[in-house]
């Protein structure tokens, strides 16, 4: 496993590679590869360990008994998954986690990465506080997602994810990690009646688009 490509992700922030190699060898690190469509993990498992993207792209997904799909949040290279319900060892999962895309995965032992070694390591105590931050991102994550969700129509849906990327990526220009049925999957809306709305906002000089690459006007922004 390359430590040099392991050091941009979050989880290894402030790690040096010789580090990284002995953190690997503690935690048990893995690695499994998967094609397009793979399911990781299945609702109903009970996780011990998180996964690290090492390239590719993994997608948290919810089917219904119907076979709707709602996604809850897509990771590529270097994020992390499964880590809330790996920290509670009797919960099973609740969603699924499949591969978006062909991808290879890091599989780390948590119950070994939060407990601290013997000799108490420097850069074990990073990983952890590294991890801390993760989670408290996922939440917060979740949280914006409750708030994209909670607006009335599906143009304020459009505009409320739209604008909170851009706040995120600070610029009115910037790409989604979704494609068309990804998007209305994740806004919990029907894709035609997306698709129509994008359009309407298009036309209306609201924003532009071309496939996953949007542009917010100035005019879009007067709403927030």
């Amino acid at each position: 496993m390359d430590a040099a490509l392991l050091q941009k992700s979050p989880l290894f922030d402030g790690i040096t590679t010789e580090e990284i190699e002995r953190l690997l060898h503690c935690l048990g690190g893995r690695i499994k590869r998967y094609a397009k469509g793979d399911f990781i993990f299945h609702a109903g498992t009970v996780l011990r360990q998180i996964g690290l993207v090492v390239s590719g792209k993994v997608q948290v997904v919810k089917e219904d008994y119907w076979g709707n799909r709602l996604i809850f949040s897509s990771m590529e290279q270097g994020q992390l998954f499964g880590e809330s319900y790996a920290c509670l060892p009797r919960e099973p999962l609740e969603v699924s986690i499949v591969s978006a895309a062909d991808c290879e995965v890091l599989f780390l032992d948590l119950e070994h990465a939060i407990s601290v070694c013997s000799c108490a390591c420097g850069f074990h105590m990073r990983l952890i506080r590294n991890l801390m931050t993760i989670l408290a991102k996922h939440n917060l994550n979740l949280t914006r997602k409750v708030q994209h969700m909670g607006q009335k129509t599906t143009r304020e849906k459009l505009l409320a994810y739209l604008w909170s990327i851009s706040q995120k990526e600070q610029s009115q220009e910037f790409d989604i990690p979704y494609n068309r049925q990804e998007l209305a999957d994740y806004l919990a809306v029907d894709r035609s009646a997306m698709s129509a709305e994008l359009s309407r906002m298009k036309t209306e000089g609201l924003l532009e688009f071309h496939k996953n690459h949007f542009r917010l006007t100035e005019y879009s922004m007067e709403d927030f």
